[in-house]
């Protein structure tokens, strides 16, 4: 027979393990009506055109396609190459700490002494805007507005003896300057390099299908 005492001391402990048991399921419960009623989290936000519009800012070659509006003249670009250029491609663009000329050496490829710059490489002057707009200056991509860009191409497309030193370039001026190695470039026909482009529904990259 039990004591009054000990008895209780076991109703008591019960009634505290009942208690706790409780308080457990309460928060539990409360826990999950609050998971249900509180708003589901929002990733992100809806693109739009203007969204787009900003990303969308590559050159089409060979004929320009995609230049904005906007215009520079020569004058212009020197100041905008002096201010941003200068520091990495030197002077005058004769060659800096992290670059060389920009401008000469057409021809050069025809030979064993290439000299890579605007005039001597590129085939389509279109290339020189979408370069210089997505990656230029190195420490500040995409800083320059594309009337500065206009400008910029326009000093450096003249010192390559491309346009007159009273040049102003836009959209129409500057997709109509004809490159010196616009036919050095040949188009990759092999059939191992053949590429179809997929753009929507694609098979997996390496699948037979």
């Amino acid at each position: 027979m039990q004591s009054p005492n000990k008895s209780s001391y076991i109703s008591s402990k019960l009634l505290r393990y009942t208690l706790a048991g409780a308080s457990v399921i309460t928060l539990i419960v409360s826990v999950g009506v609050a998971a249900q009623s509180a708003p589901m989290p929002k990733y992100g936000e809806p693109v739009t055109e203007e969204d787009l519009a900003n990303w969308n800012i590559d050159i089409r070659t060979p004929d320009s396609a995609g230049l904005p509006a906007g215009s520079g003249s020569v004058d212009e670009g020197k100041v905008v190459y002096d201010n941003s250029c200068a520091s990495c491609h030197g002077a005058n663009a004769d060659g800096g700490p992290v670059y060389g000329a920009m401008y000469g050496g057409v021809g050069s490829f025809m030979t064993d002494k290439r000299k890579l710059t605007i005039g001597s490489m590129y085939p389509f002057p279109g290339i020189l805007f979408d370069y210089v707009k997505r990656a230029m200056p190195m420490d500040a991509a995409q800083s320059l507005t594309d009337d500065e860009v206009y400008a910029v191409s326009a000093y450096l497309f003249h010192l390559n003896d491309l346009v007159p030193a009273d040049a102003v370039l836009d959209a129409k001026s500057l997709s109509e300057i004809e490159m010196p190695n616009r036919d050095g470039f040949i188009v990759d026909d092999r059939p191992d390099a053949a590429v179809e482009r997929c753009m929507k529904d694609c098979p997996p990259i390496n699948s037979s299908s």
